[in-house]
């Protein structure tokens, strides 16, 4: 293993150096064109998802092939391989800052165990309301000391592992992404430089200082009160303001096959302007790999890349390069490290009551359960479709139903899609007769191009129906937690990440045979 130096790579290979490959194992031929591009020190990163390398082919193709220490990175929001948490955000919502550290340390040994040594973690947006599409369960919350606090012990635990840390989404949520998402098109903020370093910029400041930020990803949203002409991800006037507080380390962008960027700005010309306007790699995120260091390339010809930043921006990588080669001080994870982390997801479950009334619902009452689905399903079907609808097949109203029939057996369960027909609510209506009372099981899970973070109306005004009489006495809700916002008083709230053992865990903390021991991270202001 040797390191490369500046002073001896062609222009080139400098071009390659800040170019992010991305390759999987479903497209041989895209890893053999990389392959040949790092035998030639012409690549500077690879960027290499779990899910299409799980038995570790191409990474070790790729080390193979590699004299030099080459990046190879992914990202990890929700862990990888077996260490999976719920989304919303199941580490914040936890209050610990111990877990967040075991999250970190298990995801870090595992990606290095694997073959990586950066993953792009933690994320520093801070959520302030029920404002960003798809991000709100992804978020540590919207105190930003509180964020930096589970943030730093996130990048604690990288590092003990023994990859380096890359925070995003550089320079921050924006309330205007209620509206809109990135990956469908660009946002637009009116924060000026000093909010910006007020509030967002606060967890990667501190990060920062405390050595624990290797790395930024910049996103595709625009600020027009810094630069009304470029988003983040192509703005060196939003860069200079991290570097102008003392950061050094890399910066890379959010993919640019995202419409944020490439509506306006092109699929090829955005590669070469993110490096020239001050990026040091460029996510371009596109299985044809000639096409993102052809772009990078040509863009280098036309001006878009000056020398002098081509040459701060291969240093940084190769400065990147340098770190990865420190030996981690944890190689694999103790049994009270998986221990702790199979607690995530249900130390994150919170429960919000009434004052002067019991916060748990009595396993002997006869309670009507509505379970909240996807699409209306037929309670005896075994279709896979039908039920497992997310990510990970975390949400199984089938499984939830089972869990309730043991945990109140004197209770009753119906299901209502997020759609209801006429007759779908009418049966909820009619079915509420004879029962002591109706408990309502929902979730929202926000993801990227899914748009508004919201219940449907269809499904508030059976809320807002059944809310005229008394008849709801609680809610269990999976996921982000500010669409309960729009629901009338419900004396009781439990609200739990988007996973298939806090899906499950919740229900016990109903019946009052499980602590509640989580925190809600951000401001919703429940009726």
């Amino acid at each position: 293993m040797r390191e490369l130096r500046l002073e001896e790579l062609t222009t080139e290979q400098k071009l390659g150096m800040v170019t992010i490959a991305y390759i999987r194992s479903d497209k041989p031929e895209e890893v053999d064109y990389v392959i040949e591009r790092v035998k030639n020190h012409s690549v500077g990163a690879v960027w290499v998802q779990f899910e299409y390398d799980t038995d570790g082919e191409t990474i070790k193709k790729i080390k193979e092939a590699a004299d030099y220490p080459i990046l190879i990175m992914s990202d990890a929001e929700a862990g990888i391989g077996d260490y999976m948490i719920g989304r919303h955000n199941a580490i914040s919502c936890t209050g610990s800052t111990h877990l967040a550290y075991v999250f970190g340390k298990a995801i870090a040994v595992t990606a290095r165990n694997a073959g990586y040594n950066v993953i792009c973690n933690p994320v520093l947006d801070l959520i302030s309301g029920n404002a960003v599409c798809g991000m709100t369960t992804r978020s540590l919350g919207g105190d930003k000391e509180k964020v930096t606090e589970y943030a730093m012990a996130i990048a604690r635990g990288m590092h003990d592992g023994g990859v380096l840390t890359v925070g995003k989404h550089y320079p921050g949520a924006t309330p205007e992404e209620a509206i809109l998402d990135t990956h469908m098109a660009e946002t637009a903020s009116d924060m000026t430089r000093e909010e910006l370093l007020e509030y967002n910029l606060y967890p990667y400041i501190k990060l920062n200082e405390a050595g624990l930020l290797d790395g930024i990803m910049t996103k595709h949203s625009r600020y027009a009160k810094i630069d009304p002409i470029y988003p983040a991800s192509l703005s060196r006037k939003l860069i200079d303001i991290i570097r102008e507080t003392g950061f050094d380390g890399i910066s890379l962008t959010d993919a640019l096959t995202m419409h944020g960027v490439t509506s306006k700005f092109g699929k090829d010309t955005c590669i070469p302007l993110a490096v020239g306007n001050g990026n040091d790699l460029a996510l371009a995120f596109n299985p044809d790999n000639r096409f993102a260091f052809d772009a990078m390339e040509e863009g280098y010809k036309k001006g878009l890349i000056s020398d002098e930043r081509l040459d701060e921006a291969v240093r940084r990588v190769l400065e990147a390069q340098h770190k990865t080669l420190a030996e981690p001080k944890y190689t694999s994870l103790t049994e009270e490290d998986i221990s702790d982390f199979r607690r995530l997801d249900t130390d994150g479950i919170a429960l919000v009551a009434d004052e002067g009334i019991s916060p748990t619902l009595s396993p002997e009452g006869k309670h009507f359960f509505v379970i909240i689905t996807e699409r209306s399903i037929d309670a005896t079907s075994t279709d896979k479709l039908a039920l497992d609808t997310f990510t990970h097949f975390w949400h199984n109203p089938l499984k939830i139903s089972e869990k309730i029939k043991e945990m109140f057996p004197n209770s009753d369960v119906d299901f209502l899609p997020h759609f209801p027909s006429i007759s779908n609510n009418m049966t909820i209506m009619s079915r509420q007769y004879g029962y002591d009372d109706v408990v309502f099981v929902t979730f929202f899970y926000g993801r990227p191009c899914m748009g508004h973070e919201e219940l449907t109306a269809r499904v508030r005004t059976v809320f807002d129906s059944l809310q005229v009489t008394n008849r709801i006495s609680a809610v269990i809700h999976y996921g982000n937690p500010f669409v309960l916002e729009d629901l009338p008083h419900i004396p009781r709230v439990i609200t739990a990440p988007g996973s298939f053992n806090a899906t499950l865990a919740a229900i016990e903390v109903l019946a009052g045979t499980r602590e509640a021991k989580g925190v809600i991270p951000y401001e919703v202001k429940l009726k």
